[in-house]
This record gives structure tokens, sequence and C-alpha cells, in this order.
């Protein structure tokens, strides 16, 4: 009986139960690994059959590497850590899981936005230091009739714009990859970037982290953003430019940001972000609640059983270009995944 060799590259939960369920036939060995670096994984990976992805890269260099690879699954939505061009020159599927916490993040940029723009997080500060004012919370605008800028709109951003209809906020986004009609079953207007910095009194990123939008938010566009602007990030730091940020921010080109993820992770400890009142940080927890960790940890072990165990493409495959060099199953079996991510 042929087995299959399965590493873990990297993985920061308590245990691996939810992918050992998923991947407990006979003929799979499941591997955990905690590799860093590309020699690391090399060492580890070289005779895998598959591997399921967090942190650890996976460049080219890796994945020449790879003797028997036919799928690379990543926990989570981007696929950053993979070189894709180079996996699907060798004909490897490299798969994500994309609708595992469309309303998490939503719900966390909505709790980022009323934190900081109510100054919850500075009164709950202040008071911890005996200082009872309200009036340290000044100034606070009222949100009704205020604008929301979108930077993407996919699901996550869409999910957003429904939540900030009951406050009152106009919501006006920049995609170029959206279609008007789906702007508009949102009733929300599409902009160029340029346009939604102006206008926005608060702008919150939802664009993957591409080679394209690497830094699209930089001094440019902080330079025509209002002075009582509110910048959201949920989805990748390095899609801000930290630099031109942090300049904004010190010489009051905009009033604060509210962060789920920066440039670097963990933020360092002498971090300027640290020492500003007007910056909320939170540790990249958006995607996070019990149910959406078990969904994605499930997904992420299906894609693998998907190629190795049912001969198919995995259900969420990322670099389909890999179907010209790699013959598999079109078909999905719905009914299963819905089972494992209950």
């Amino acid at each position: 009986m042929k087995t299959f060799k399965v590493v873990v590259t990297d993985w920061e939960f308590e245990n691996l139960q939810y992918e050992e369920a998923v991947l407990q036939d006979k003929r799979i060995e499941l591997v955990k690994a905690q590799c860093r670096t590309e020699e690391e994984m090399i060492k580890v990976c070289r005779d895998a059959d598959a591997l399921i992805n967090q942190y650890a890269p996976i460049s080219k260099k890796v994945i020449d590497a790879l003797e028997n690879c036919k799928v690379i699954t990543r926990y989570g939505v981007g696929v950053n850590t993979i070189d894709l061009e180079a996996a699907a020159y060798k004909g490897i599927c490299v798969a994500n899981v994309p609708d595992y916490c469309m309303d998490e993040v939503a719900d966390h940029a909505l709790a980022l936005l009323l934190s900081w723009t109510r100054k919850v997080t500075l009164a709950n500060a202040y008071i911890k230091e005996d200082k009872w004012d309200f009036k340290v919370t000044r100034p606070i605008y009222r949100l009704r009739g205020r604008t929301l800028g979108l930077v993407g709109f996919g699901k996550i951003p869409q999910s957003l714009a429904e939540k900030v209809k009951p406050l009152g906020l106009e919501v006006i986004a920049y995609d170029p990859y959206c279609p008007k009609e789906t702007a508009d079953e949102f009733g929300v207007l599409l902009v160029s970037l340029e346009a939604l910095c102006e206008q926005a009194d608060i702008i919150s990123v939802h664009t993957p982290l591409t080679e394209g939008t690497k830094g699209m938010i930089s001094k440019a566009q902080f330079d025509v953003m209002k002075e009582e602007a509110l910048i959201i990030n949920t989805s990748r730091g390095p899609v801000i430019d930290e630099e031109a940020l942090i300049e904004a921010l010190q010489n009051k080109k905009i009033a604060g940001a509210a962060l789920d993820v920066v440039e670097e992770e963990p933020i360092r400890s002498d971090h300027p972000f640290l020492e500003m009142e007007n910056v909320i940080l939170t540790p990249h927890a958006a995607w996070y609640s019990e149910e959406a960790e078990k969904e994605m940890r499930s997904k992420a072990a299906m894609g693998v059983a998907d190629v190795l165990l049912h001969q198919q493409y995995p259900k969420y495959l990322v670099n389909k270009e890999v179907k010209e060099t790699t013959r598999l199953n079109e078909s999905l079996d719905q009914e299963r995944y819905a089972l494992l991510t209950k």
C-alpha cells in the first residue's frame, strides 16, 4: 500500500487535532515540523508528497528541491509565502482557504472603527490611570453622514459595507477588479484610489498582498487624506508603507490608525506605534474565532486529501495554470467539506 508523507511545515496551535481528523487515513504519515528557514524546509520536506504551510518560506529554492510534492496548502487566505510560479512550473497544486473568516475580519474592522472613533481604548487607558474626564477623548465626531472608504471590495469589505449601514455611514470603494454591478448591489460607489483618499473620513484596507499592492498606501495617499482621517488595516501590513504612515501620524496629516497587521510581525519592542495614543493595535487576530480556526485548519488539510487520496484538484486551487501540466479530477465532494468543518 502506497503511503504519503504530509508535512505541516510550521504551526502555532496547541495541537493538530483538526488536521489529524481529516488525514486519519492509513496511507497518510503526518509529520509535524517547525521550520523557519529555507534550509530547514528542504531538509524536512524534500521527500514530502504534500505540505501544509503557515509562515515558513516556500521559495523557488525550496520548491526546486521537492522531489515528490503534489500539493501545498496554506492556512488562511494569503499565499505570499509560496512561489506560485515555481509551483505551477513543477506541477504542484497550491491551495488556500479563502472563505473561513469573512465575518470575523469584517467584525474586527468594525470593532476597530468604533473603538477608535469613540475613543474607547484611549478612555479606558486614562480611567485606569485614575483620570475620569471625558475631555481626554476630544475630538469625537458623529459617525452618521461620514464616509467610509474601502480599499478592495471582495467578500470581507462587502460584509463590512452591510454591517455599517445602520450606523449611517456613506460607503465608497476602490477596486479595479470589481464590476460596477457588484458595487451597485451593495449601494457602494466605486472611485479611484486618489478620490477615496481625498473623500473618506475612515479608510479600511482589505486588499491582498501582491507585488502590485505592496506599499500602495504611501506618502502620496496620506498627503491628500483629511486631517481627521482614520486608517484601518486588517489585510496585510506591507500594503501600507509603514514609514509613510508613521510620518503622517507624527506630522498630524491624519488623525489616527487602527492596525491588526504591521510590516514586521510580531511588532518590535521599540516601534513608534507603541508610544502613540492615536494608534490601536491588535496582534493579527482579526481572522480568529474558535469556529474560524477549525474551519481554516480542516479545509487546509482537506486540500491535501483532495489531491493525494481522491485524485482531484483542491476545492480552493490558487494556481489554476497547474491544470495545464497536471491531470486530476475536476469533481468536488461538497458534502465532505461541510461535514468536516461543522
